[in-house]
């Protein structure tokens, strides 16, 4: 554990979900596999849909609507209906596709492995703070076990912009009835996690799991409070 910062009082806890809680990059590449041919056999008029195509669709969903990124299931939803609208099919049955399509991609998304370290970790942390979920992306922490240690989940789109952006950090502090200040947020990622939560006056925890140098890396815009490289590091804090 390295300090960067002097710490403050912690009255509270917020964790992204995605590579900081468990390793992401397998789920997500499985998913896109399997949510790929789930569209494809869809419909014999989707069959030689690939995946160059389907991220055109996108690329073109954020140049006619650049805000739609804050939302990825949203995003994710919309390109599949416009593919299938694409191929011909009526407006109703794309809308009924990229329902059936987005229903597969949660269940795959959610095939996640969560080390047992996240689980103690995580238990021993909730026995003494309060703990959020806050994530840019769609994993659903009460598919995969993880729902049972925090106090509510925070999902960019419904809840606000995506992180860097302060909404969702706003609103934990909000809802936790807690000073900002007080709260140590908890993520991988230099700039949506660490930037983001000490630009809004945050506490922010760095969680270098890739043997990063954080004077080398050249995302690294604002020293974290703290530096680990395992979850279960937190636990000294108690």
């Amino acid at each position: 554990m390295h300090f960067y910062r002097p710490p403050g009082p912690v009255a509270a806890l917020t964790f992204d979900l995605d590579d900081t809680l468990y390793d992401n990059r397998e789920v997500i590449e499985r998913t896109e596999r399997e949510s790929m041919s789930f569209v494809q056999n869809y419909h014999p008029r989707l069959n030689h849909l690939q995946r160059p195509d389907f991220l055109r669709i996108r690329h073109a969903l954020r140049l006619a609507e650049p805000e739609i990124y804050h939302d990825v299931s949203e995003w994710r939803r919309r390109a599949v209906e416009q593919a299938m609208l694409d191929v011909g099919l009526p407006a109703e049955e794309a809308a009924a596709g990229a329902q059936a399509a987005m229903a597969n991609f949660a269940h795959w998304r959610s095939q996640i492995d969560v080390p047992q370290e996240t689980h103690d970790t995580l238990a021993k942390l909730a026995e003494k703070w309060p703990l959020v979920a806050i994530t840019n992306g769609n994993a659903e922490p009460h598919l995969f076990g993880l729902d049972q240690y925090f106090k509510f989940v925070l999902r960019a789109g419904p809840h606000g912009r995506s992180k860097p952006f302060s909404d969702m950090y706003h609103l934990a502090a909000e809802k936790l009835d807690v000073p900002r200040a007080h709260i140590l947020h908890v993520g991988d990622d230099l700039t949506t996690d660490v930037a983001g939560a000490v630009r809004c006056g945050m506490q922010a925890c760095w969680i270098n799991l890739r043997d990063g140098d954080l004077m080398q890396i050249n995302d690294s815009r604002l020293l974290p409070h703290l530096e680990i490289s395992r979850l279960a590091s937190l636990t000294a804090l108690i």
